[in-house]
């Protein structure tokens, strides 16, 4: 009768002994593989410290501390830059300041976002701090390095057991970090966990250089726009008669008039080699995709979204188990550009391994034939689009850039030369940002396989 059901017996004393009281039969019938060649102990028994982050509002204006959330770590590695700041007090700040190598692990959200782990490398001189959905743990190097940690917490052994624990509620699911704590870690000897070390801090070094070189890209592009040291004068103001305003444009909105972004878009005006509106620069892919029942799809949202202009990974889910945003395909060399105000800056080329993925309906799907596609994502990210797409803003609960007022930008046609500069930074920069993820990947499988043949590879 209980034939293909997974069933395992245990005794109310086990229950109560466990520390979250846990009485949920996954719990025990999704137990993991215990490899009887290795040494395992607690995380718990493993690390010095553990820490929730701060709970405090937050701000994009700059104002403050930097501050890092759960949508800024990807594939092992915390992000090299944030998009929120928080005025902390001094007090605050001592508590929650992050030091080199603490690994943050997000505690709650969805089911797929809850558990992701990665380690903070202290980059620069900007000091930052974490928020409350974040865990801090501190591991004792002498029994497992940092490194090592934040690698079998994104193994499959390591998300396995991560997963059992979480608990499901209707829009969210948490893992308690005593329950991290609880997990069953292998102790693999130094020498290897050295070596995994090694892997993760040279693909820290990779995705620097690959940074850097975006960042030379787009400061060529200002230059040669004659936009690298123009600030707009942010308070200032324009009066406008109905006739001025309203009835030319039909919009009613103050910040649409202000004189900062007549500044920006007289810069793209007066380019010497010309622009065009985007509407004749560029084309729009707008038409929804149904997919096909069964089907596997690579699937990517606004969290997928690097700094660098980067698709940092997917869901990959069946058709009919994808969300209704996910209804546009996008190809290699298509640009992807957010349309909600706050995202605006998540742009990104798509590389050959996202080809016929499909992107939510928050973005707008753009090819030119007048700019390269590495150009055109350099645009789109630089501050004069992103200001004016930001006037294009429209909306009352979400506020996005639609179609129509897309299609007005003034796009620069970048000289041919200029372009090809571009596009060779850019290149690079996403060679170096695929080296380092195959090292990170390499970590990983690497630990996989370890525990799977005993600690000796």
């Amino acid at each position: 009768m209980l034939e293909g059901l997974e069933a395992v017996e245990i005794t109310l004393d086990k229950c109560i002994n466990n520390k979250d009281y846990r009485i949920d039969s996954d719990f025990y019938t999704k137990a993991p593989i215990i490899n009887p060649n290795l040494s395992y102990k607690k995380i718990g028994d493993c690390i010095s410290f553990s820490q929730y982050g701060i709970s405090i509002a937050m701000n994009e204006n700059r104002q403050g501390i930097p501050i890092y959330r759960m949508n800024e770590i990807h594939n092992l590695l915390c992000d090299l830059n944030v998009s929120k700041y928080a005025e902390v007090s001094d007090d605050e700040f001592t508590t929650f300041k992050l030091n080199n190598k603490d690994v943050l692990f997000n505690r709650t959200n969805s089911y797929e976002w809850v558990g992701r782990t990665g380690i903070y490398y202290q980059n620069d001189s900007i000091d930052k701090v974490f928020a409350s959905y974040l865990v801090r743990f501190v591991p004792n190097s002498k029994i497992i390095l940092p490194e090592y940690l934040a690698t079998y917490l994104n193994t499959k052994q390591g998300i396995w057991d991560i997963k059992r624990r979480a608990r499901q509620s209707i829009n969210q699911t948490n893992v308690n970090p005593e329950e991290v704590k609880e997990i069953l870690i292998p102790i693999l000897p130094m020498v290897l966990q050295e070596q995994i070390a090694e892997k993760l801090q040279t693909a820290n070094q990779h995705r620097i250089e690959s940074n850097t070189l975006y960042k030379d890209a787009e400061s060529y592009l200002l230059e040669c726009l004659g936009m690298k040291d123009f600030a707009a004068e942010p308070n200032a103001y324009n009066t406008l008669s109905l006739k001025e305003s309203f009835l030319e444009t039909g919009r009613f909105d103050a910040e649409y008039y202000l004189p900062k972004y007549e500044d920006y878009c007289k810069l793209i005006l007066s380019y010497s080699n010309g622009y065009e509106l985007l509407k004749t620069a560029c084309d729009i892919s707008d038409i929804n995709y149904t997919p096909e029942v069964g089907q596997l799809y690579k699937y990517v949202e606004l969290a997928d979204i690097g700094k660098s202009g980067e698709i940092t990974g997917c869901d990959v889910m069946n058709g009919e188990d994808l969300p209704t945003r996910a209804r546009r395909m996008i190809h290699t060399n298509d640009v992807i550009v957010s349309s909600i105000e706050g995202s605006l800056d998540s742009c990104a080329l798509v590389t050959d391994d996202y080809d016929g993925a499909l992107c939510s309906t928050g973005f707008h799907v753009l090819q030119s034939s007048k700019l390269n596609p590495e150009t055109l994502l350099t645009l789109f990210k630089s501050l004069p689009i992103q200001q004016l797409m930001k006037k294009g803003c429209s909306g009352t609960i979400l506020t996005a850039i639609n179609k129509f007022e897309l299609e007005k930008l003034p796009i620069p046609i970048i000289r041919t030369e200029i372009q090809q500069e571009i596009a060779k930074h850019i290149r690079q920069s996403f060679a170096l940002r695929k080296e380092a993820l195959q090292l990170l990947e390499n970590a990983k499988l690497t630990v996989e396989q370890l525990i799977e043949i005993g600690g000796n590879c």
